[in-house]
């Protein structure tokens, strides 16, 4: 792929949609419907047995209860652009990558501010199971058995002042470990934000592992943010700073991308990204697609908080 600078670069020209269903991932799903046997030829035991041992507990009231993808579908497949912009390059490009010891600083309008060791960090929550299902823009989708705690339990702790407004979030910036970071195609590091109501609902949950395991390099290890109700991308990974902010912070690929990509990055069929239609999704592993749901779905437990906003305005 020929990689330009950030200033050469037309925003028709990031992430082309046809990258995303690439001869590689048409074998993959040909092999799935092929009842496995090519993938089992492929897929090393260890991803397999998690895949086929993983018993998520009993259902809670944010999992959805459609079929899990595989161990080998997340985590061989994926958007991190710091390892490059293939969906193979992250599993490929990122064993180098140390995400122990890790720090996160909390900064910003809070009570509480501090440097914390992750594992400071994590002692006063309890780890639950979530599973989510997660939409791409580029209209791809798995279903992911998350492990971590929400949001807001971090919120909580922290105790945001009452001029906090926004959660801006931050990727580590290590280029040396994380090839796609030296090349300017996007501007490093990667930066995400959300509304605080948006932070404290329920749904809202940082990861710490998939499949009951750490999370691996490629898909954020250790800290990510899942808000299932947006697209992709709005999941910041490797996450080493989270502030506190007044207004409403920078986003990296509405900054890539302004016309393409807003703010609130809610999954929304009926507002079309310029290049492609948004109505439909493909479940990687399945060859047919299907609608596309407001809010990916979750609309019950999140459209309350953009009521009488413009969906189309605030893309």
């Amino acid at each position: 792929m020929l990689i330009k600078r950030k200033d050469d670069i037309k925003s028709s020209e990031i992430t082309p949609e046809h990258l995303y269903y690439n001869r590689r991932e048409w074998i993959r799903m040909a092999s799935v419907a092929m009842g496995g046997m090519a993938v089992g030829s492929i897929m090393s035991e260890n991803a397999l047995a998690l895949t086929q041992d993983y018993k998520p507990k009993a259902k809670g009231p944010y999992d959805t209860d459609e079929k899990l993808n595989s161990y080998k579908d997340i985590t061989t497949y994926n958007n991190y652009y710091e390892f490059g912009t293939d969906k193979s390059d992250p599993v490929e490009n990122s064993g180098s990558f140390k995400p122990k010891p890790w720090t996160v600083a909390v900064e910003g309008h809070v009570k509480k501010p501090a440097v914390y060791n992750l594992e400071d960090l994590l002692k006063p929550f309890k780890m639950e199971d979530r599973i989510y299902r997660m939409r791409c823009v580029e209209a791809w989708s798995m279903v992911i058995p998350w492990m971590g705690f929400p949001l807001a339990d971090l919120v909580k702790k922290v105790e945001p002042t009452s001029r906090a407004k926004y959660v801006a979030f931050e990727t580590v910036f290590r280029p040396a470990e994380m090839p796609g970071q030296k090349r300017p195609f996007l501007k490093w590091p990667y930066v995400e934000g959300l509304r605080l109501d948006e932070a404290m609902n329920p749904l809202s949950f940082m990861a710490t592992g998939l499949y009951g395991k750490e999370l691996p390099n490629q898909n954020g290890a250790p800290l990510r943010l899942v808000t299932p109700w947006k697209y992709g991308f709005k999941g910041i990974k490797s996450i080493i700073k989270i502030k506190f902010v007044q207004d409403e912070p920078p986003t990296t690929w509405n900054i890539a991308a302004p016309d393409e990509y807003g703010f609130y990055s809610n999954v929304n069929p009926e507002v079309d990204h310029p290049r492609w239609t948004q109505k439909t999704e493909r479940r990687i592993g399945e060859f047919r697609k299907r609608p596309t749901l407001m809010f990916n779905g979750y609309a019950e437990h999140v459209a309350g908080m953009y009521a009488g906003m413009d969906m189309k305005k605030n893309y």
